[in-house]
């Protein structure tokens, strides 16, 4: 008899098979599966940074619209689970074991084929799109797992695709260039599917608006079709004004602190405006609570008052930079701690770099993970008088925040899987 345990086991099991591009593994699940992928009215978003947050906002927004909403993301950053959810509630561990007993024997039977096992990642989205299938959903909002164009994400064909930014990462499966990411990223890009996307980089940008001529797809931009208008930040959030062709909102504000969220919120808006367009009758009224109300953990969150630490997903270079100038805008006068662990495959000197003249001290360490990188590897990339290495984080963020006094801040940064336990922490503390 399967347990969940044993269910979820089994899926872990398959990151041994890594990542495998091409969608013909998934269209033989689909196949078996009777297609549930073709009955589902599904929003796609790919991108470097921002596809949490942007599926957050989005589906609070269709939420108020009073529609039910599927939710495919990853990595979770609480609980396995929360990787498909429905109107913000993750599945139940029941769901899982029921999901695992159909694909598992598919997985199995595919096995044999030359097409070869299925990896994690894809048995999940194939899970994902089942579940959806069966759940009768108004819409359902999938982000990519890695770039696009092979993601097993891509198997759908969705109403509207967007995506947020163009950053360097994941250079050695997907490129070492703007140019070359956005080829995968604008690999979401179907025949007459409206593209809404936040993409700066000119390089990255001439990629997709050839994509969307080949494809007849019509393309929103950022600060070209939509527009964000800062006016402040503040213990609130961030305040904004958000306006299209035929649209000018009242001001709006984002609890996740941080200007690069209000692109986040301006693309799901977006969203929401394209939908308009093709007939849904949303109410624009209900933007406002909307944004106000979308949380998602882990991004400029706040886990402890006193002392004030805060735990941030940013992994690479464009996150690193983005993050660095919310910290300046938000804490400019507080000392400053910073508590940092990343992965030895992504762009640890490029990451370091940003923090440069950020943090009063900075204390390196590790954390349980098959990539991370030790404490004192991480000292020898940024080696300054304001730091120093400690391979126990447990130990380290006790140390830092034994020190902390009233009006301090510590950030607690580098990777998403560590955050994820320094959460978890906080919870049980």
């Amino acid at each position: 008899m399967l347990t969940y345990e044993q269910a979820i086991e089994w899926i872990h099991s398959r990151e041994k098979f890594k990542i495998k591009p091409g969608l013909k593994r998934m269209e033989w699940m689909m196949e078996k599966l009777d297609h549930p992928e073709r009955e589902l009215n599904a929003i796609h978003i790919a991108g470097t940074n921002g596809k949490g947050s942007t599926l957050s906002f989005l589906r609070n927004l269709l939420e108020a619209q009073g529609k039910n909403v599927g939710t495919f993301t990853s990595p979770y950053i609480i609980h396995f689970n929360e990787r498909i959810s429905v109107n913000g509630k993750p599945i139940q561990d029941d769901d899982w074991l029921q999901l695992v007993k159909t694909i598992k024997p598919l997985a199995e039977e595919l096995a044999q084929t030359p097409l070869g096992e299925p990896t994690e990642f894809e048995v999940i989205t194939a899970m994902a799109l089942l579940y959806f299938k069966q759940a009768s959903l108004d819409f359902v909002i999938m982000e990519t797992g890695l770039g696009g164009r092979f993601d097993s994400t891509n198997i759908i064909q969705p109403i509207v695709a967007a995506i947020t930014n163009i950053g360097l990462d994941h250079m050695k499966i997907l490129g070492n260039s703007y140019e070359k990411i956005a080829v995968e990223k604008a690999g979401i890009i179907k025949e007459n599917v409206p593209v809404v996307t936040a993409v700066e980089s000119e390089e990255a940008i001439q990629v997709i608006k050839q994509k969307c001529q080949e494809t007849s797809s019509n393309l929103f931009r950022l600060n070209h079709d939509f527009f964000v208008s800062h006016q402040s930040s503040d213990e609130e959030g961030e305040h904004f004004f958000f306006s299209n062709r035929s649209y000018q909102s009242k001001l709006l504000t984002s609890r996740m602190k941080g200007r690069h969220q209000e692109a986040n919120a301006a693309v799901a808006l977006e969203i929401m405006e394209v939908l308009r367009d093709k007939s849904y009758p949303f109410r624009r009224e209900d933007y406002y609570n909307s944004i106000m109300s979308t949380e998602w953990p882990g991004r400029f969150e706040r886990v402890s008052e006193r002392p004030l630490v805060i735990i941030d997903g940013a992994h690479n270079e464009e996150g690193t930079k983005t993050l660095m100038r919310t910290v300046g805008e938000h804490f400019p006068d507080k000392r400053k701690f910073l508590l940092y662990a990343a992965l030895e495959d992504k762009p640890v000197k490029g990451m370091l770099e940003q923090l440069k003249d950020n943090f009063d001290q900075i204390t390196f360490t590790s954390f349980n993970f098959p990539r991370a990188m030790e404490a004192r590897l991480l000292k020898e990339v940024y080696d300054e008088d304001n730091t120093r290495a400690e391979q126990v984080w447990e130990e380290a963020l006790e140390n830092i925040m034994g020190k902390m006094t009233y009006g301090d801040v510590l950030l607690v940064a580098g990777s998403l899987y560590f955050i994820s336990d320094v959460r978890k922490y906080f919870e049980y503390r």
